[in-house]
């Protein structure tokens, strides 16, 4: 195995982080071509086949619910998600089948650690580390393949839907419940925030690996995402955190679904 093996968290949480972040950085792009208005003589390829379709399905939902923009966007995200719903059952498939090998091989890393517990020297910890990769090798266990191609699938529609939001002058000029969609909110960020930050512990708990050292990066980013949601929130259209949080919201119930129907399949193996 290679060097970074050491570190076996490494890979999926920057592509974590780089999910998280890109949304906001490319949000904070000041170039008219990220936020003028779109339609459907907007160039480009991006514009015409991701982010003008989901505009048009927004204004559409929007007249069926004589305009009401708030429960378009709140149907389109139910929309996204069930499309999207295949591609997390098989990361949690593949994620349900790491943390089974995991358990398989503890017994075997414990006595690593019990061999090595009383010597702390450098040598002893090259020769730890060496130990732990024969015994991955031995049982064909890969701490990097967890499953992050669904992540990355996801990115361009996820991103289209929200560029879409931002880019459909209409959204704008209505209301929803208690706030205007086209203007910031002081209330919808932190339940936006508190919602991911619930999902995240609620993902945690049906995640692969139940070590304290690879689940401190992801307890890190657990805090950090909700925070700069939250943050960023406060100066968007309200539209954007009803989006992230009604996002939220489905995935946790998601979550539980996969978590009722994949122990209903261990008891019935």
């Amino acid at each position: 195995m290679k060097k970074n093996s050491k570190h076996p968290w490494l890979k999926p949480a920057v592509i974590a982080l780089f999910a998280a972040v890109l949304p906001f950085a490319l949000g904070g792009c000041s170039a008219s071509g990220y936020n003028a208005p779109i339609d459907a003589n907007t160039p480009g390829v991006w514009n015409h086949y991701f982010v003008y379709p989901f505009s048009f399905l927004i204004i559409y939902f929007a007249n069926l619910f004589n305009g009401d923009y708030g429960l378009s966007i709140i149907l389109m995200t139910f929309i996204i998600r069930t499309a999207i719903m295949p591609l997390m059952l098989n990361q949690t498939k593949k994620q349900l089948a790491m943390r089974k090998k995991m358990e398989a091989i503890q017994p075997e890393l414990q006595a690593l650690k019990d061999k090595y517990k009383n010597d702390k020297s450098p040598e002893a910890a090259k020769k730890m580390q060496l130990e732990t990769m024969q015994i991955y090798q031995k049982h064909q266990f890969n701490p990097l393949n967890i499953g992050c191609l669904p992540l990355l699938l996801q990115l361009p529609i996820t991103l289209g839907f929200y560029y879409a939001i931002r880019r459909t002058p209409e959204i704008a000029e209505h209301d929803f419940l208690w706030f205007s969609l086209g203007k910031p909110d002081m209330i919808l960020p932190v339940i936006a925030a508190a919602v991911y930050y619930f999902q995240f512990r609620v993902s945690q708990s049906f995640s692969m690996s139940a070590q304290q050292g690879e689940n401190k990066p992801f307890a890190v980013l657990g805090l950090l995402s909700p925070i700069m949601m939250g943050i960023f929130s406060f100066a968007m259209p309200a539209a954007l955190p009803l989006y992230w949080a009604v996002g939220g919201i489905y995935i946790i119930l998601q979550t539980l679904v996969f978590k009722k129907m994949f122990a209903s399949d261990r008891k019935s193996a």
